[in-house]
């Protein structure tokens, strides 16, 4: 059936859309082009959320999950605010330094929560950075996100790769700086740590030197979506009561495995969190979302929370020794602060990092395998890179077993 088309000859798509966004390259990801089989792609916690994960675990009934207190009230708008979140997440950040008196706590009056850690990336471009003018400053290899939000919010990127040649890839702090130095339009520092796709922390003195700039005018974001899969302590957050230029973003999608609640949190001084918060759209988190975060923040939350780190940590740990015991598996050039793990493959057993051929075995891993990793080769540093992000032990056994099957299908062809 042919239905006719009825809009004015005068209608123009093209003609009326921005033209930033006629060019944006948007965001992509393994999971654009494979859904299905071992997902070891998107740094998700393989383990399960924080949310009653015995119950779902032992039992196939998965309305134990869909409990009263998650429809009640569904006919009425969410907390605007969401005072409760706030503090249970200032309470999980001011606990390593709790009796600390020289350090001032978090109250909810630093926190912005968003749709995701997403989201709360995009509001502070939109709130800092004026279009077609205005400039952020990125440090690649990093997530890309950063450029896609800039994009469409027509702010212009410009980037400092971290020290490629050092292994971790740190962050060139003294080039940063002169960067700020040199253009004052640019208003905004993204920063990731742990990064994405390196795996590293940041050093939080090469943080503090950029916020301590005697020149520049601007906001440091240091987004730490990964920080629980590091050593105790490594998150910046409470700094923010100290700089009123720092922002630190987190989120409940990694180490909670809450990512499908769609969870964001900025940390920051009070006058910014209060102009992040002037320009959100008024009941921006669902009700749904802020009772499963209410439940994953619990005691019971986040001793399951903790389970599946410690069993995250362990499984990462079998990746380091056992990847690199297969032919043309080479060095690890990321950190190990994170839940993935940033690998070389080569061109052959005992050969040079090859990007070919790395991109021949996610392909082939994906079509043929049933498993889904992530191909870093074109980034910078990243010569033959695959980001894999460590799953359970049933599927690192799995992924061990076709990585080794399929190298040697690759060199024997």
């Amino acid at each position: 059936m042919t239905v006719a088309n009825l809009t004015s000859p005068a209608f123009s798509l093209k003609a009326i859309t921005r033209p930033n966004i006629l060019l944006l390259e948007p965001y992509r990801c393994a999971r654009d082009d494979y859904k299905t089989g071992v997902l070891l792609d998107a740094n998700e916690n393989a383990y399960g959320p924080s949310v009653y994960t015995s119950d779902v675990a032992s039992s196939k009934d998965t309305s134990k999950l869909i409990e009263t207190d998650l429809i009640a009230g569904l006919h009425r708008y969410p907390d605007p605010h969401q005072e409760d979140v706030k503090q249970l997440l200032c309470d999980l950040r001011n606990a390593p330094n709790k009796g600390k008196s020289d350090i001032i706590p978090l109250t909810p009056d630093n926190l912005y929560v968003g749709v995701g850690s997403d989201e709360c990336i995009d509001t502070v471009i939109r709130c800092f950075a004026a279009p077609g003018g205005d400039k952020m400053l990125t440090c690649p290899p990093t997530y890309g996100m950063y450029s896609v939000s800039a994009q469409v919010n027509d702010v212009k990127v410009v980037t400092v790769n971290l020290d490629l040649e050092t292994k971790g890839f740190p962050l060139r702090v003294d080039k940063v700086m002169e960067a700020l130095s040199n253009d004052s339009s640019i208003h905004l520092v993204y920063l990731c740590s742990p990064g994405n796709p390196t795996a590293s922390l940041v050093d939080p003195e090469s943080v503090k030197k950029i916020l301590a700039h005697p020149t520049w005018n601007g906001i440091v974001v240091v987004d730490e979506a990964y920080i629980d899969f590091s050593p105790v302590g490594s998150s910046i957050a409470p700094m923010v009561t100290e700089y009123d230029n720092l922002i630190v973003i987190q989120t409940l999608s990694k180490a909670f495995g809450m990512a499908g609640i769609r969870l964001g949190a900025s940390f920051a001084s009070s006058p910014v969190t209060r102009i992040l918060n002037n320009v959100k759209a008024p009941y921006n988190i669902s009700s749904l979302t802020s009772t499963l975060a209410l439940k994953a923040l619990s005691p019971s939350g986040l001793s399951n929370m903790h389970k599946n780190i410690d069993a995250i940590v362990s499984q990462r740990a079998r990746l380091l020794e056992e990847l690199p015991k297969i032919p043309g598996v080479g060095n690890f050039i990321g950190g190990y602060a994170a839940n993935f793990l940033l690998v070389q493959i080569l061109d052959k057993p005992r050969g040079v990092p090859s990007s070919p051929t790395a991109l021949r075995l996610y392909e082939t891993l994906a079509v043929t395998k049933g498993v889904v990793i992530r191909f870093r080769g074109k980034e910078p540093g990243c010569v033959g890179g695959l980001r894999i992000t460590v799953g359970t032990e049933e599927e690192n056994t799995i992924l061990l077993e076709k990585i080794k099957e399929t190298l040697l299908e690759i060199y024997r062809s």
